[in-house]
């Protein structure tokens, strides 16, 4: 499971606004092998974390290049898992490595859509002369669609902006925090307390219903921004900005060896190449 918030806004009116501000969490198996934050190819070009997991190597849940290109990846929340479906994780790092632009890729995933389990995919070009940010789920229509533009967006283990309590609770804390006018590094501290939110947003009726099949603890513990249950929860926050010239900012802070009380945090800066 995963959870983000973005705000989209390709053509900001000050001066010191963003074109993007992306917040988002991770949530998966504390054991689960996977790598940190990291430029990787031998370009450089591609920046995300990695998963490590046999068979499922090389996917990513998030990741930006300096092209310009965005994915980001969250799991749809259902009992019932295909095992032997493709890894979701391939999604994100194809589309940071493939020349299609966000729409036409997404066009080409929901034509294979039926080999993955239940997914959400956000995909993004950030130009010179145009951004453009696109969705698709694979729960959902059969098409993908263009989000538009000074949007603020949310996104869980559900459809796009489906109004799960935790949801609308995060997006309420994410609307406040970047409607303020705060420098950049404090932006990022605040996005990173709204992201390790550990309060339960329950009952959620919403949630429940699509969650059949899980055991009322385990739902209960998804109902929060912050995932804490046993050896399963929150384990990577990433906060994105890019700001009017194409500057980038990408930080990430990850739990280390499986503890919930050991971190590490990382902050990378480049310039897109628009």
């Amino acid at each position: 499971m995963c959870i983000i918030f973005l705000k989209f806004d390709p053509r900001p009116a000050s001066k010191n606004a963003y074109r993007l501000i992306l917040a988002a969490n991770r949530d998966e198996v504390y054991s689960r092998p996977s790598k940190a934050a990291d430029f990787w190819g031998s370009s450089n070009e591609i920046l995300s974390g990695l998963d490590l997991e046999e068979g499922k190597e090389g996917g990513s849940w998030l990741g930006i290049s300096k092209r310009g290109k965005l994915a980001a990846l969250t799991n749809y929340l259902e009992a019932r898992q295909n095992p032997d479906a493709q890894g979701r994780g391939f999604l994100v790092s194809n589309y940071l490595t493939d020349n299609l632009d966000s729409f036409a890729y997404l066009r080409k995933v929901s034509s294979e859509a039926h080999l993955y389990n239940g997914f959400n995919l956000l995909t993004a070009d950030f130009r010179a002369n145009e951004d453009t940010l696109c969705y698709y789920g694979n729960k959902g229509s059969s098409e993908p669609i263009h989000l538009k533009a000074a949007g603020i967006y949310g996104l869980s283990n559900s459809l796009l902006e489906t109004p799960w309590r935790k949801l609308l609770h995060g997006k309420q804390l994410f609307t406040s925090v970047v409607n303020k006018t705060l420098p950049p590094d404090g932006l990022v501290q605040e996005l990173l307390h709204i992201l390790n939110n550990e309060e339960l947003n329950t009952p959620d009726p919403t949630q429940e219903s699509q969650g059949v099949g899980f055991s009322k603890a385990m739902l209960q513990a998804l109902s929060a921004v912050c995932v804490r249950s046993p050896g399963y929860g929150t384990r990577t926050n990433t906060v994105i900005l890019i700001d009017r010239d194409g500057n980038v900012s990408f930080t990430e802070r990850t739990m280390l060896n499986c503890d919930i009380s050991q971190w590490s945090t990382n902050s990378f800066q480049f310039r897109l190449q628009e």
